[in-house]
């Protein structure tokens, strides 16, 4: 048996029963925190009411705050430091491995190896893109098409692999 059979069998709630207890209630008077006194000074100073309220309430708290700023400040001007020196040497090596590619590329574009397969990766591009454009026009581009496409894509590049490394044995290139 259910809660809800079980509490429809019983005697039924007067309408104070089904009523929420009213919140308690805080009651509120300014008389108490006319006197409140700051104990960081040299003598006894009486405060203004809204004291508890002020973000600083004494000049230990004011100090604090201020010494906190200036060593966050000194943090984040490390990190900065430490930052742009990681990132300079990282574009350095980035560019020297740039070019260094380059030069690979451009002492080996006379090899029929390289030329192969520039060629073949433009072609299959150019191939892929149209025929993806024309399937998308007609409204035939799915996701089960695109996955056949990838999968033929990845077949050409291990046949392309296999290739080139028959031909880099006849050809190869140079360092």
């Amino acid at each position: 048996m259910s809660y809800a059979a079980a509490a429809a069998k019983g005697p039924k709630q007067t309408d104070e029963e089904k009523r929420a207890p009213s919140p308690p209630e805080v009651e509120h008077t300014d008389a108490s925190t006319s006197s409140l006194i700051d104990v960081d000074s040299d003598s006894v100073h009486t405060v203004p009411s809204d004291f508890s309220s002020q973000p600083v309430q004494t000049s230990t708290q004011a100090d604090r705050i201020e010494q906190e700023a200036l060593a966050a400040e000194a943090r984040a001007k490390q990190e900065v430091e430490k930052a742009s020196k990681e990132f300079s040497k990282a574009a350095k090596d980035a560019k020297a491995k740039a070019k260094k590619g380059l030069s690979s590329y451009e002492k080996n574009a006379d090899n029929p190896v390289v030329l192969g397969n520039t060629v073949a990766v433009v072609a299959l591009s150019a191939g892929l893109g149209f025929g993806a454009y024309r399937k998308y026009a007609a409204g035939e581009l799915t996701w089960k098409v695109v996955g056949a496409w990838t999968g033929l894509v990845g077949l050409f590049a291990v046949g392309d692999y296999y290739l080139s490394s028959y031909f880099v044995k006849k050809y190869p290139t140079k360092k």
